[in-house]
Protein backbone atom coordinates (compact mmCIF):
# COMPACT_ATOMS: atom_id res chain seq x y z
CA UNK A 1 0.00 0.00 0.00
CA UNK A 2 2.84 2.65 0.90
CA UNK A 3 4.56 1.63 -2.67
CA UNK A 4 1.24 2.91 -4.80
CA UNK A 5 1.01 5.93 -2.38
CA UNK A 6 4.55 6.69 -3.10
CA UNK A 7 4.25 5.53 -6.80
CA UNK A 8 0.72 7.97 -7.29
CA UNK A 9 2.46 10.60 -5.54
CA UNK A 10 5.16 10.37 -7.89
CA UNK A 11 2.85 10.14 -11.11
CA UNK A 12 1.28 13.59 -9.62
CA UNK A 13 4.33 15.47 -9.38
CA UNK A 14 5.23 14.34 -12.90
CA UNK A 15 2.53 15.44 -14.25
CA UNK A 16 2.56 18.75 -12.48
CA UNK A 17 5.94 19.71 -13.47
CA UNK A 18 5.26 18.66 -17.13
CA UNK A 19 2.29 20.62 -17.48
CA UNK A 20 4.23 23.88 -15.81
CA UNK A 21 6.73 23.26 -18.72
CA UNK A 22 4.39 23.10 -21.28
CA UNK A 23 2.93 26.13 -20.14
CA UNK A 24 6.17 28.17 -20.14
CA UNK A 25 6.84 26.55 -23.66
CA UNK A 26 3.80 28.02 -24.55
CA UNK A 27 3.51 31.36 -22.86
CA UNK A 28 7.40 31.53 -24.43
CA UNK A 29 6.43 30.84 -27.80
CA UNK A 30 3.57 32.95 -27.63
CA UNK A 31 5.73 36.03 -26.59
CA UNK A 32 8.23 35.14 -29.55
CA UNK A 33 5.04 35.01 -31.93
CA UNK A 34 3.82 38.43 -30.31
CA UNK A 35 7.46 40.38 -31.19
CA UNK A 36 7.84 38.99 -34.23
CA UNK A 37 4.81 40.64 -34.95
CA UNK A 38 5.60 43.34 -33.83
CA UNK A 39 8.63 43.42 -36.00
CA UNK A 40 6.73 42.56 -39.19
CA UNK A 41 4.34 45.52 -38.61
CA UNK A 42 6.92 47.84 -38.27
CA UNK A 43 8.84 46.39 -41.09
CA UNK A 44 5.50 46.81 -43.23
CA UNK A 45 4.77 50.36 -42.54
CA UNK A 46 8.02 51.37 -44.14
CA UNK A 47 7.75 48.45 -46.83
CA UNK A 48 4.28 50.39 -48.00
CA UNK A 49 5.69 54.04 -47.73
CA UNK A 50 8.58 53.26 -50.11
CA UNK A 51 5.92 51.17 -52.17
CA UNK A 52 3.95 54.72 -52.63
CA UNK A 53 6.82 56.36 -53.58
CA UNK A 54 8.58 53.72 -55.96
CA UNK A 55 4.75 53.36 -57.51
CA UNK A 56 4.06 57.02 -57.52
CA UNK A 57 7.23 58.61 -58.67
CA UNK A 58 9.05 58.86 -61.61
CA UNK A 59 12.72 60.07 -62.43
CA UNK A 60 12.74 63.03 -64.96
CA UNK A 61 16.46 63.09 -65.24
CA UNK A 62 19.52 60.25 -65.21
CA UNK A 63 20.47 60.84 -62.10
CA UNK A 64 16.75 60.79 -60.46
CA UNK A 65 15.85 57.94 -62.79
CA UNK A 66 18.79 56.28 -61.68
CA UNK A 67 17.70 56.45 -58.28
CA UNK A 68 14.08 55.77 -58.67
CA UNK A 69 15.43 52.43 -60.38
CA UNK A 70 17.47 51.43 -57.36
CA UNK A 71 14.41 52.33 -54.76
CA UNK A 72 12.47 50.09 -56.95
CA UNK A 73 15.05 47.33 -56.44
CA UNK A 74 15.28 47.91 -52.78
CA UNK A 75 11.33 47.94 -52.49
CA UNK A 76 11.54 44.41 -54.43
CA UNK A 77 13.61 42.98 -52.12
CA UNK A 78 12.04 44.55 -48.49
CA UNK A 79 8.89 42.93 -49.81
CA UNK A 80 10.29 39.08 -50.51
CA UNK A 81 12.24 39.65 -47.00
CA UNK A 82 9.36 40.39 -45.11
CA UNK A 83 7.38 37.32 -46.72
CA UNK A 84 10.23 35.17 -45.59
CA UNK A 85 10.45 36.93 -42.30
CA UNK A 86 10.79 34.42 -40.02
CA UNK A 87 12.34 35.69 -36.89
CA UNK A 88 12.56 39.46 -35.60
CA UNK A 89 15.97 39.87 -37.39
CA UNK A 90 14.65 38.92 -40.75
CA UNK A 91 12.03 40.99 -40.15
CA UNK A 92 14.38 43.98 -39.16
CA UNK A 93 16.65 43.16 -42.03
CA UNK A 94 13.33 43.89 -44.62
CA UNK A 95 12.72 47.18 -42.35
CA UNK A 96 16.06 48.35 -43.39
CA UNK A 97 16.16 47.51 -47.12
CA UNK A 98 12.61 49.54 -46.94
CA UNK A 99 14.36 52.25 -45.16
CA UNK A 100 17.40 52.27 -47.70
CA UNK A 101 15.20 52.58 -50.31
CA UNK A 102 13.65 55.44 -49.34
CA UNK A 103 16.88 56.99 -48.98
CA UNK A 104 17.07 56.61 -52.73
CA UNK A 105 13.77 58.21 -53.50
CA UNK A 106 14.89 61.20 -51.18
CA UNK A 107 18.05 61.18 -53.67
CA UNK A 108 15.70 61.51 -57.03
CA UNK A 109 13.63 63.97 -55.46
CA UNK A 110 16.19 66.10 -54.32
CA UNK A 111 18.11 65.31 -58.00
CA UNK A 112 14.49 66.92 -59.29
CA UNK A 113 14.76 69.29 -56.89
CA UNK A 114 11.78 68.48 -55.11
CA UNK A 115 11.53 68.60 -51.45
CA UNK A 116 12.91 65.29 -50.00
CA UNK A 117 10.51 64.49 -47.35
CA UNK A 118 10.98 64.04 -44.21
CA UNK A 119 14.11 62.76 -42.14
CA UNK A 120 14.98 58.94 -42.23
CA UNK A 121 16.43 56.88 -39.39
CA UNK A 122 19.84 55.44 -40.33
CA UNK A 123 20.53 52.34 -41.22
CA UNK A 124 23.61 50.17 -40.21
CA UNK A 125 26.70 51.32 -41.37
CA UNK A 126 25.53 54.41 -42.25
CA UNK A 127 27.34 56.61 -39.33
CA UNK A 128 30.29 54.54 -39.54
CA UNK A 129 30.33 55.10 -43.92
CA UNK A 130 30.15 59.00 -43.61
CA UNK A 131 29.36 60.81 -46.49
CA UNK A 132 30.91 62.36 -49.65
CA UNK A 133 31.91 66.19 -48.68
CA UNK A 134 33.96 67.76 -51.69
CA UNK A 135 34.07 66.04 -55.78
CA UNK A 136 36.79 64.38 -56.62
CA UNK A 137 37.91 62.43 -59.74
CA UNK A 138 40.65 59.65 -60.03
CA UNK A 139 42.35 57.72 -62.53
CA UNK A 140 42.46 53.67 -61.57
CA UNK A 141 43.31 51.29 -64.12
CA UNK A 142 42.36 53.13 -66.72
CA UNK A 143 39.01 54.47 -65.91
CA UNK A 144 38.23 57.55 -64.49
CA UNK A 145 35.77 57.85 -61.73
CA UNK A 146 34.34 60.68 -59.67
CA UNK A 147 32.51 61.17 -56.74
CA UNK A 148 30.17 64.19 -56.08
CA UNK A 149 28.12 65.62 -53.15
CA UNK A 150 25.81 66.21 -56.11
CA UNK A 151 24.16 64.35 -59.07
CA UNK A 152 24.94 65.49 -62.28
CA UNK A 153 25.25 63.86 -65.73
CA UNK A 154 29.00 62.62 -64.75
CA UNK A 155 27.59 61.41 -61.62
CA UNK A 156 24.08 60.11 -61.68
CA UNK A 157 24.51 57.12 -59.34
CA UNK A 158 23.71 57.25 -55.19
CA UNK A 159 24.31 55.08 -52.86
CA UNK A 160 23.28 56.20 -49.08
CA UNK A 161 26.14 55.04 -47.14
CA UNK A 162 26.76 51.93 -45.48
CA UNK A 163 29.24 48.57 -44.94
CA UNK A 164 29.53 46.80 -48.07
CA UNK A 165 31.66 43.68 -47.75
CA UNK A 166 33.00 44.87 -44.30
CA UNK A 167 34.13 48.59 -45.58
CA UNK A 168 32.49 51.34 -45.55
CA UNK A 169 31.27 53.66 -48.35
CA UNK A 170 30.23 56.90 -47.96
CA UNK A 171 26.43 58.36 -49.30
CA UNK A 172 27.09 60.38 -51.79
CA UNK A 173 26.70 60.55 -56.32
CA UNK A 174 29.19 58.52 -58.39
CA UNK A 175 30.00 58.10 -61.46
CA UNK A 176 29.65 54.16 -61.71
CA UNK A 177 28.20 51.84 -59.17
CA UNK A 178 31.66 50.67 -58.20
CA UNK A 179 30.45 48.86 -54.93
CA UNK A 180 27.33 46.81 -57.02
CA UNK A 181 30.57 44.13 -57.58
CA UNK A 182 30.99 43.50 -53.75
CA UNK A 183 27.33 43.68 -52.88
CA UNK A 184 26.58 40.90 -54.97
CA UNK A 185 30.13 38.34 -54.26
CA UNK A 186 30.67 39.84 -50.76
CA UNK A 187 34.43 40.14 -52.11
CA UNK A 188 36.58 43.37 -52.67
CA UNK A 189 38.53 43.05 -55.60
CA UNK A 190 42.06 44.39 -55.30
CA UNK A 191 41.15 47.36 -58.50
CA UNK A 192 38.31 48.46 -55.98
CA UNK A 193 40.42 48.68 -52.44
CA UNK A 194 43.20 50.78 -54.58
CA UNK A 195 40.35 52.60 -55.79
CA UNK A 196 38.41 53.39 -52.80
CA UNK A 197 42.04 54.60 -51.10
CA UNK A 198 42.67 57.16 -53.79
CA UNK A 199 38.86 58.61 -53.48
CA UNK A 200 38.57 59.00 -49.96
CA UNK A 201 42.22 59.35 -48.41
CA UNK A 202 41.98 62.74 -46.46
CA UNK A 203 38.52 63.41 -47.45
CA UNK A 204 36.73 64.94 -44.09
CA UNK A 205 33.39 63.71 -43.46
CA UNK A 206 33.73 60.29 -44.38
CA UNK A 207 34.32 56.25 -42.70
CA UNK A 208 37.66 56.30 -43.56
CA UNK A 209 40.42 54.74 -41.75
CA UNK A 210 43.17 51.94 -41.44
CA UNK A 211 41.08 50.10 -39.00
CA UNK A 212 37.98 49.68 -41.25
CA UNK A 213 39.85 48.04 -44.23
CA UNK A 214 41.77 45.70 -41.58
CA UNK A 215 38.53 44.39 -40.15
CA UNK A 216 36.79 44.47 -43.77
CA UNK A 217 37.30 41.57 -46.55
CA UNK A 218 40.29 41.45 -48.63
CA UNK A 219 40.60 39.90 -52.02
CA UNK A 220 39.35 36.29 -52.61
CA UNK A 221 37.81 36.67 -49.42
CA UNK A 222 40.96 36.60 -46.76
CA UNK A 223 40.21 38.92 -43.59
CA UNK A 224 43.11 41.31 -44.51
CA UNK A 225 43.35 41.79 -40.56
CA UNK A 226 45.02 38.22 -40.89
CA UNK A 227 47.51 39.57 -43.98
CA UNK A 228 49.12 42.18 -42.04
CA UNK A 229 50.09 41.67 -38.37
CA UNK A 230 52.48 42.84 -35.43
CA UNK A 231 53.18 45.92 -33.89
CA UNK A 232 54.38 48.07 -36.61
CA UNK A 233 51.31 48.85 -39.22
CA UNK A 234 48.70 51.09 -38.31
CA UNK A 235 46.99 50.93 -41.83
CA UNK A 236 45.82 49.55 -44.88
CA UNK A 237 48.09 51.10 -46.98
CA UNK A 238 50.43 51.99 -44.23
CA UNK A 239 53.39 54.04 -45.33
CA UNK A 240 51.45 56.00 -48.35
CA UNK A 241 49.69 54.83 -51.27
CA UNK A 242 52.65 55.78 -53.29
CA UNK A 243 55.24 54.94 -51.74
CA UNK A 244 58.01 57.35 -49.43
CA UNK A 245 59.94 55.69 -46.47
CA UNK A 246 57.86 53.29 -44.80
CA UNK A 247 61.44 51.65 -42.97
CA UNK A 248 59.76 52.57 -39.82
CA UNK A 249 56.35 51.06 -40.11
CA UNK A 250 57.54 47.66 -41.03
CA UNK A 251 58.49 46.85 -37.40
CA UNK A 252 57.05 43.79 -36.54
CA UNK A 253 54.55 43.66 -38.39
CA UNK A 254 53.02 46.26 -41.05
CA UNK A 255 50.22 47.21 -42.92
CA UNK A 256 48.22 45.48 -46.16
CA UNK A 257 50.37 47.46 -48.19
CA UNK A 258 53.24 48.36 -45.69
CA UNK A 259 56.04 50.45 -47.13
CA UNK A 260 53.81 51.67 -49.54
CA UNK A 261 52.09 50.89 -52.88
CA UNK A 262 54.87 51.44 -55.31
CA UNK A 263 58.32 51.24 -53.08
CA UNK A 264 60.55 52.86 -50.47
CA UNK A 265 62.38 51.51 -47.70
CA UNK A 266 59.87 49.35 -46.29
CA UNK A 267 62.37 47.02 -45.02
CA UNK A 268 62.22 48.74 -41.01
CA UNK A 269 64.45 46.95 -38.14
CA UNK A 270 62.07 44.34 -37.77
CA UNK A 271 61.43 42.22 -40.81
CA UNK A 272 58.13 43.76 -41.92
CA UNK A 273 55.54 41.57 -42.46
CA UNK A 274 53.22 43.68 -44.98
CA UNK A 275 51.34 41.71 -47.73
CA UNK A 276 53.56 43.95 -50.29
CA UNK A 277 55.99 44.82 -47.82
CA UNK A 278 58.76 47.25 -48.81
CA UNK A 279 56.54 48.16 -51.96
CA UNK A 280 54.71 45.72 -55.11
CA UNK A 281 57.97 46.33 -57.06
CA UNK A 282 60.36 46.05 -54.86
CA UNK A 283 62.61 48.30 -52.33
CA UNK A 284 64.95 47.25 -49.64
CA UNK A 285 62.19 45.60 -47.80
CA UNK A 286 61.91 42.47 -49.48
CA UNK A 287 58.56 43.27 -51.68
CA UNK A 288 56.28 40.70 -52.99
CA UNK A 289 57.64 41.41 -56.85
CA UNK A 290 61.44 42.27 -55.33
CA UNK A 291 63.71 42.74 -57.93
Amino acid sequence: MEFLLIAAVIAVAVAVVSRSQNNGQTQLQAHDNRHLEDHRAEASRWVERLGGQVFNLDGTDEASKQAMADASERYTAAVTELENARTPVQARLAKDTAIEGLYYVRAARSAMGLDPGPELPTTDGQERAGRVTEDRTVEVEGRTMTAATEPSDKTPHYYPGGVVAGRPVPAGWYSEPWWASALATGVWMMGSMMMFNMMFAGMAGVGYSGQDFESGIGEGGADVSDMGGGDGGDGFFDGGLMGGEGGDAGGDGGGFFDGGLFGGDGGGDGGGGGFFDGGLFGGDGGGFFDF
